[in-house]
C-alpha cells in the first residue's frame, strides 16, 4: 500500500512539474493551426472543408502529442540526477520500479490532459464550422420543400461528425503513451536527455516508414532469406507506428471494425508494458 501511495505521489508531482514547464505551448500552436485552417477552407465545398479540417487537426494532434511524449519524458532522469532529486526520493523506502512507474503515470496524465484539451478545441471548431455551413445551406435552399431541406442538412451533419472520431483520438493517445514508455526506456541508459530525444525521434521515423520499407523489400518473386530475417528483426525491435494511424479512415468516414480497434489498443498497451519492463530492468541495475 505504501509503495502504491509513493508511486501515485511521484506521478502527481511529475504531472505538476510538467505543467509548470510550459509544455502547453504545443496547445497554443495547435489552436492557431486549426483556427487558421478553418478560415482557409471556407472557400471549398462543405465536404472538403470538413475533410481538410479533420486531416490537419488530427494530424497535428498526432504529431504534437508524440513530440510532447518524447520531450516531456527524455529529460526527467538526467534532470533528477543533476538536481539530485532522485537520490532524495530513492533514499526513502521507494523502490526504483515505483519511481519509474510514478514518472510514467505523471507523463500519461499530462498526455491525456493535452489530448483532451486539443480534442475539445478541435470539436468546438468543427461544431462552429458545421453551424456556419448549416446556416448557409438553409439560406441557399429557402423555398425548397422541407423534406429536401432536411436531407441536405443531414448530409452536412453526417460529413461533420462520425463514429470514428473518438476511437481515432484514443489511438493517438495510445501511440503517444507508447512513445513515452519507449523514451523512458532509452533515458534509463542514455548519457543525456538530448541523446534520448534524438534516438526517440529516429525510432519515430523508422516506425512510420517500417511498413513501407517492409513492403518494398519483401515484394517480388526472388526474396532472399536475409531480407525476411531483417524484416522480422526490425519489426521486433521497432514498433510499427503506422498501425496506429486511423486518420485516413476517420476523414473518409469509413467504419473502423471494433475488433481492429481493440487489437490496436491492446498492441499499444503491450508495447507500453514491454518498454516499461525493460526500463525497470535497466534502471534496477544502473549505478547512481
Amino acid at each position: 500500500m505504501k509503495s502504491l501511495q509513493g508511486t501515485w505521489a511521484i506521478g502527481r508531482n511529475t504531472f505538476t512539474e510538467l505543467v509548470r514547464m510550459k509544455v502547453f505551448y504545443f496547445l497554443l500552436i495547435f489552436a492557431l493551426l486549426i483556427i487558421g485552417n478553418s478560415a482557409f477552407v471556407s472557400k471549398f465545398s462543405f465536404q472538403e472543408q470538413f475533410q481538410m479540417l479533420k486531416d490537419i487537426s488530427l494530424g497535428a494532434m498526432s504529431v504534437f502529442s508524440s513530440l510532447l511524449a518524447i520531450l516531456a519524458t527524455a529529460n526527467f532522469l538526467p534532470k533528477d540526477m543533476e538536481d539530485r532529486t532522485i537520490y532524495t526520493i530513492l533514499a526513502k523506502p521507494v523502490p526504483r520500479f515505483s519511481y519509474l512507474l510514478g514518472k510514467l503515470i505523471g507523463i500519461l496524465l499530462l498526455l491525456a490532459l493535452a489530448i483532451l484539451l486539443m480534442t475539445g478545441l478541435f470539436l468546438l471548431v468543427l461544431w462552429l464550422q458545421e453551424r456556419g455551413v448549416l446556416a448557409e445551406t438553409r439560406a441557399q435552399l429557402q423555398g425548397v420543400p422541407a423534406e429536401e431541406l432536411q436531407t441536405a442538412l443531414k448530409e452536412v451533419t453526417a460529413a461533420t461528425f462520425n463514429a470514428n472520431l473518438l476511437p481515432g483520438i484514443m489511438i493517438i493517445f495510445v501511440k503517444s503513451a507508447l512513445l513515452a514508455s519507449l523514451t523512458l526506456f532509452l533515458s534509463t541508459f542514455a548519457s543525456s536527455g538530448l541523446f534520448a530525444i534524438l534516438m526517440s525521434v529516429a525510432i519515430y521515423f523508422i516506425g512510420h516508414l517500417q511498413a513501407t520499407a517492409r513492403e518494398y523489400f519483401l515484394s517480388g518473386v526472388d526474396i532472399h532469406w536475409w531480407s525476411r530475417v531483417l524484416a522480422v528483426g526490425v519489426a521486433l525491435i521497432f514498433p510499427d507506428l503506422q498501425a496506429f494511424n486511423f486518420v485516413d479512415d476517420v476523414i473518409a468516414g469509413v467504419a473502423v471494425p471494433t475488433g481492429l480497434f481493440l487489437e490496436t489498443m491492446a498492441l499499444g498497451g503491450l508495447y507500453v508494458a514491454v518498454y516499461f519492463f525493460l526500463a525497470a530492468m535497466v534502471f534496477a541495475g544502473r549505478e547512481l
